[in-house]
């Protein structure tokens, strides 16, 4: 029996098995977007593994984030407190670029058509203001019946503090509209701020048909296993898939937060405590920090950007993503240069080299072009290399510009590595971190190809490149625990808490110890992280401060609280009365693994097995390639060194060290990548 890890991105889908003893097989295929369950059954065929070999099914995709993007959704309806109809598309009025004359204000998912007033009114202290109509929300879903809508949101007015309208409202619309998706506020946040709750449960109930019917096709599919299904989330935790049936936009960035959680492991076993995690794959590159071996958390999350894009108030692991990936197309603009991205070929056609009828020039294509990748090396399902087509596609773009198609394909790849470079400055510098303390693990298809440049670019001198990196985030559900985050707002003074307090504590634990146990998860030892929102009384936004399980003395928290502000915002204010704002815990389950295996020690030198024919490699514009020793990933052994120029080749990616690069492989089958030209 196999415990098997899905990872579908934009241009691949990921399949890991890893059997009871802890052995490894992979399998790659293209992803099949029109129809994914396609695409995964290819590659777990390609694994070597059967559906009824299956016991337990770890499984992250793009399918929320995608449906948001590209607003193919549900006809969705939105129910709120009468009198507040215009929250949704009001939103905030503040305007993070104020000199930018194109911008655009977030486009609702819900047209204001859509959008009804339920009588009824809570107040700030979950009291109740107006009782609810009844008979006006029934009139609503008789409205909604005909009018043909799939799905209905339901956001009220403090609906945080005191939920029983909403649950109300949602009983009603389960009699008045059988098998119609109702998605209720307070089920995905807790948290104070109307419009951002009311995002967060019209962006759920938008994609919730949609996850919904592909997640019952995907349990229909491996139902002869037995197996159970979990679902990573965008907190870096799994979760039952029944939960993520109604809470859909918890699969956000369920695929990336795969990749951090297996950069944090890798981390623990190489000893590392800092590290920059940077994913690049077909379609987009993504960047994560990691601080102290914690999951950067961040407490919201805007799909298409902060400036234009709409807040999803879920637990998310802070990830910067940017359109530049191995498919990115490479096209020349009005005013003559070279553009790259966020356009991508995807995998259907893919691009050029692939031979599936693309012809735009892409980032991938380029690599072949200068001789990075081998145009003999066969990918992942059998998938051929065209270098004819490479060479055809980036040679169009050369034209157009009055390049040679060398000088071309090299333009494409720097400026692919400067934009990929912007998304981990936005991480480290835009925060005050510089990217030069930190090591940068490289993953995804192509994150091993173009490490090397994007650290230079960014002055890192070293790099990690995992085992199997291009499965890199599928290892990480692998290893991913269970995990259940509650968030609830209930503002008061610090100086007044008594045993209640404490009593909400344990309450809000229960809560995520019941919501661990959903679609049969395994049973395993448990523990909880507590945090606090706190600020000082007539302050706007809040300082989260870690807590321990234990009971709470206020004098020692204020002291906490005042270092705690010092360090973030360098001042404080000792004396000046505080106030818990929101209440954060966190159930963390961890699940049996097994330890990976440990290569065996080699003399220092690669073998002669380990030996490739060399290639000829174009690392810089007009110069000339430069001969390259080729060596092949598996037969390495620990301790074996190896000088840039070389390239080191494994079935789904190639790992290229550019002159001056020196790589130590570790004892985990890590490749550790000092940069020359940084160093």
């Amino acid at each position: 029996m196999s415990r098997v890890a899905i990872d579908i991105g934009g241009t691949f889908t990921d399949v890991v098995a890893m059997d009871e003893r802890g052995a490894i097989s992979v399998g790659k295929s293209l992803s099949t977007p029109s129809h994914l369950l396609e695409g995964i059954l290819t590659g777990l065929r390609y694994s070597g593994t059967e559906v009824e070999d299956v016991d337990f099914l770890l499984h992250g995709s793009t399918v929320v984030i995608n449906s948001l993007i590209e607003r193919r959704g549900a006809d969705t309806a939105l129910i709120t407190t009468e009198g507040f109809r215009d929250v949704y598309e009001i939103g905030r009025v503040n305007r993070p670029d104020a000199f930018n004359l194109a911008f655009r204000r977030p486009r609702p998912l819900i047209p204001r058509r859509r959008v009804f007033e339920a009588p009824e009114r809570m107040r700030a202290d979950g009291s109740v203001h107006r009782s609810l109509d009844e008979a006006a929300v029934r009139e609503i879903a008789r409205r909604l019946r005909v009018d043909g809508v799939e799905s209905v949101a339901v956001a009220l007015l403090h609906a945080y503090r005191n939920p029983d309208h909403e649950i109300r409202i949602g009983e009603i619309l389960a009699e008045e509209l059988p098998g119609v998706f109702v998605s209720l506020s307070h089920e995905l946040s807790r948290e104070y701020r109307e419009y951002e709750r009311t995002s967060t449960v019209a962006a759920n109930a938008f994609v919730g048909p949609v996850v919904a019917d592909y997640l019952a096709e995907l349990d229909r599919a491996f139902e002869g296993s037995g197996g159970a299904i979990a679902i990573m989330q965008s907190n870096g935790g799994l979760a039952g898939i029944e939960r993520i049936r109604r809470q859909s936009v918890q699969m956000l960035e369920s695929g990336p937060a795969g990749g951090v959680v297996g950069t944090i492991e890798t981390c623990r076993r190489l000893g590392y405590e800092h590290a920059i995690a940077f994913d690049m794959g077909g379609t987009t590159a993504k960047a994560s920090i990691v601080r102290d071996l914690a999951f950067p958390i961040a407490a919201e999350y805007f799909v298409g950007g902060y400036a234009e894009g709409l807040p999803i108030r879920v637990p998310c692991l802070d990830i910067v993503e940017v359109g530049t990936g191995g498919g990115s197309i490479a096209s020349v603009d009005v005013g003559g240069g070279i553009r790259v991205g966020p356009r991508s070929a995807g995998s259907e056609p893919g691009p050029a080299c692939y031979g599936r009828g693309g012809t735009d020039a892409t980032v991938t294509d380029a690599s072949l072009v200068l001789g990075i990748i081998d145009s003999n090396q066969k990918l992942s399902g059998g998938l051929e290399l065209h270098a004819d087509a490479a060479r055809d596609a980036v040679s169009a773009v050369a034209d157009q510009l009055g390049l040679s198609t060398p000088a071309a394909a090299g333009g494409i790849l720097q400026i692919a590595a400067a934009s990929m470079a912007t998304a981990v400055r936005a991480v480290t510098t835009e925060r005050g971190l510089d990217p030069r303390d930190f090591a940068m693990f490289a993953y995804g298809g192509n994150g091993p190809v173009h490490a090397s440049l994007i650290a230079r670019e960014l002055g890192i001198t070293r790099v990690v490149i995992p085992v199997l990196p291009s499965v890199f985030s599928a290892i990480g559900m692998l290893l991913a625990d269970l995990r259940h985050d509650v968030v609830q707002t209930r503002i008061q003074p610090l100086a007044g808490l008594d045993a209640g307090f404490q009593e909400r504590i344990d309450a809000l634990k229960a809560e995520c110890l019941v919501a661990l146990q959903e679609g049969g998860m395994p049973d395993g030892p448990t523990r909880h992280l507590i945090a606090l929102d706190m600020r000082y009384v007539g302050q706007e936004h809040v300082l989260t401060l870690p807590i321990d399980d234990a009971p709470i003395d206020p004098v020692g928290l204020a002291g906490a609280f005042d270092e705690g502000h010092r360090v973030r915002f360098g001042h404080a204010a000792p004396g000046q009365p505080v106030e818990i704002v929101s209440l954060r815990v966190s159930a963390i389950r961890s699940i049996a693994r097994t330890e990976p295996e440990v290569l065996p020690a080699g003399s220092g030198s690669p073998s002669p097995e380990s030996r490739r024919p060399d290639r000829l490699v174009l690392f810089d514009i007009g110069a000339e390639p430069l001969r390259c020793a080729v060596y092949e990933r598996a037969a390495l052994l620990a301790g074996d060194e190896i000088e840039g120029p070389a390239a080191i080749e494994e079935e789904t990616t190639t790992t290229l060290l550019r002159p001056g690069d020196r790589a130590v492989v570790d004892a985990t089958g890590a490749l550790l990548l000092e940069i020359g030209a940084a160093r």
